[in-house]
């Protein structure tokens, strides 16, 4: 069952505009933040190659952001909006972090760890189970990737 809100698509441009940042960075732009009653409490992108970091994914740096600002590392009532499917490293993380929701973009085919390759969220030898829902402006974070690629391949064409 599906927590609803009525702001998943202001949420969500917020993840976009991190995604957009991280662009902007030369960095794979996915964008998160992480959402508690009405206030972003973390807000991140994808910084692994300006950190030199495998795991500076946005959902793991809006993780970290969020758990300093509750000081707490369980996010218990915490939704994250994020511009891509997540990971198994980010999906491990979400479960971990006792998140209540995962609100995510697009999928993505050859590492998302929701329902594309692997359904970590839902696995039921974990202690925690993190909702999730996906569609949220899926078209515009997914052409955003797709731009991004289809540039990253014509740059290092001879």
């Amino acid at each position: 069952m599906s927590l609803l809100h009525r702001d998943d698509d202001d949420w969500m441009r917020e993840a976009l505009r991190e995604a957009r940042k991280a662009e902007a960075e030369g960095e794979v732009p996915v964008g998160a933040v992480i959402v508690l009653g009405d206030e972003v409490i973390a807000r991140a992108h994808n910084q692994r190659e300006l950190l030199h970091d495998p795991t500076a994914h946005a959902e793991m740096i809006a993780l970290t952001q969020a758990a300093e600002h509750v000081s707490n590392w369980r996010l218990s009532g915490a939704r994250m909006y994020v511009t891509l499917e997540p990971c198994a490293m980010c999906a491990g993380a979400l479960v971990l972090s006792r998140l209540d929701e995962v609100i995510w973009a697009t999928p993505d085919p050859r590492a998302g760890a929701v329902e594309s390759v692997f359904r970590i969220l839902e696995e039921p030898r974990l202690n925690h189970r993190v909702l999730s829902r996906s569609g949220v402006l899926e078209e515009e974070c997914r052409e955003l990737l797709k731009s991004f690629f289809r540039r990253r391949r014509t740059e290092s064409d001879p």
